[in-house]
């Protein structure tokens, strides 16, 4: 995957970022500077692209 590909994130993600980066861009931020800000947003809050897989649920008690 090439760098800056967003194809490992999930479609809320990819919708958040899009809605995030509208509203910088009606505050006047540049288009490309609005859509580096809504990705690092998006990777703050959930922590990247998709995130499942083996060995990720929560523990349960013994």
């Amino acid at each position: 995957m090439a760098r800056g590909s967003k194809a490992a994130y999930t479609d809320k993600q990819k919708r958040q970022a899009r809605h995030i980066e509208e509203s910088y861009e009606d505050k006047g931020v540049s288009e490309k500077e609005a859509a580096r800000r809504a990705w690092s947003t998006v990777n703050k809050e959930s922590g990247g692209g998709k995130k499942s897989g083996s060995g990720r649920s929560t523990k349960k008690g013994k």
